[in-house]
């Protein structure tokens, strides 16, 4: 998949620079000026994520030691890319994924620090995360795991803590917050399985179990374990029907089939917002 991407971003960066000539040189120094993906996505997030503190040649540096020592970071993000592609309709190209979208780019952060920390880089990994929340507006601890196929769909305000666990094929929305209860110690924040889907604004506080497939309203506040494939709305979060079996972050599909009277459903509702 990694090899053909790469192949489809040159064509539509190749396109680009024919149909806007005054991104030309712009495309040519985050896409065609490099012979694979891992060289482009490194030279873009560390021009980013560069400042007084660490330059980008060195944050490229740690891209490029990142690739090789997480073996499988780069086949993540080829996954990443063609996720935001496939689900996001207002994204009609890879190129847009990668040049200009900050959920991606956060992610692609992430997994650069992940590695630092479990290398026990812990303080680099942590500036960093710092980098992170200031240029996207992104705050995942570094010692999070995050699986592939993640999309962070317009991303600002996610908060992420230290103990959560993202599977793979997930997508959360803007202002979701993946956190603890309290000041307790250990094992303390959300696991999402496989497929979930999070809308905008929900906070998931808690060592807590959100289960493959399930579905989660805008704006709720989830303090209890969610079954599979199984939709939550509301403060607290109540379960208010099942989602059909299509994966929920595939379709982004963020109505429900419900359960309960329509007047139950209202009150949930009222009480997200």
């Amino acid at each position: 998949m990694r090899h053909n991407i790469w192949q489809e971003l040159r064509k539509e960066a190749e396109a680009l620079v024919q149909k806007e000539p005054l991104l030309a040189s712009h495309v040519y120094s985050c896409v065609l000026n490099h012979e694979c993906l891992g060289s482009a996505l490194s030279f873009i997030v560390a021009n980013k994520l560069s400042d007084a503190v660490v330059s980008a040649f060195t944050f490229r540096e740690l891209f490029d030691q990142a690739f090789v020592n997480c073996d499988t970071m780069l086949d993540h993000v080829a996954h990443d890319i063609k996720a935001v592609r496939d689900r996001d309709p207002a994204v009609d190209n890879y190129l847009t994924v990668l040049l200009n979208l900050k959920g991606f780019q956060s992610i692609q952060v992430h997994r650069l620090a992940h590695c630092l920390w479990r290398q026990d880089r812990k303080e680099l990994a942590q500036f960093i995360q710092s980098r992170n929340s200031e240029v996207f507006g992104v705050d995942i601890h570094p010692a999070c795991q995050v699986g592939k196929g993640i999309m962070f769909d317009h991303a600002t305000g996610i908060v992420v803590g230290e103990t959560a666990i993202i599977e793979d094929n997930v997508s959360i929305l803007q202002g979701v917050t993946l956190g603890g209860t309290g000041n307790e110690q250990g094992d303390r924040h959300p696991k999402i399985r496989h497929g979930v889907m999070i809308g905008a604004g929900a906070k998931v506080l808690g060592n807590i179990d959100v289960g493959e497939g399930a579905k989660i309203g805008a704006g709720s506040v989830v303090v209890a374990d969610v079954e599979e494939h199984t939709t939550v709305v509301g403060v607290p979060a109540k379960v208010v029907g099942k989602p059909t079996t299509e994966c929920p972050a595939e379709t982004m599909d963020q109505c429900f089939v419900s359960d309960m009277s329509d007047e139950a459903v209202c009150s949930l509702s009222s009480a997200a917002l």
